[in-house]
């Protein structure tokens, strides 16, 4: 996975296809994976996790963990 973070948006690629975004707002991060602004480090816990979901799929442990982390802020 690649992520490109600039100080108004992100991105995570993978395989050269992007596969989530992110968008600062007054409000916080909007992801396209995520249903709430986020703040910068959970956006970008967000835009890996879109990635770990791909690659292992929804029972991973760590997919399971990191949407715990992403829910409770």
């Amino acid at each position: 996975m690649a992520l490109e973070i600039t100080k108004t948006t992100m991105t995570a690629t993978l395989n050269d296809k992007v596969i989530a975004t992110g968008t600062r707002t007054p409000t916080g991060w909007h992801v396209t994976t995520w249903p709430t602004p986020l703040d910068r480090n959970a956006a970008i816990t967000a835009l890996s996790l879109a990635e770990r979901i791909i690659t292992h799929g929804e029972d991973d442990p760590c997919v399971i963990e990191w949407r715990r982390e992403l829910a409770h802020g």
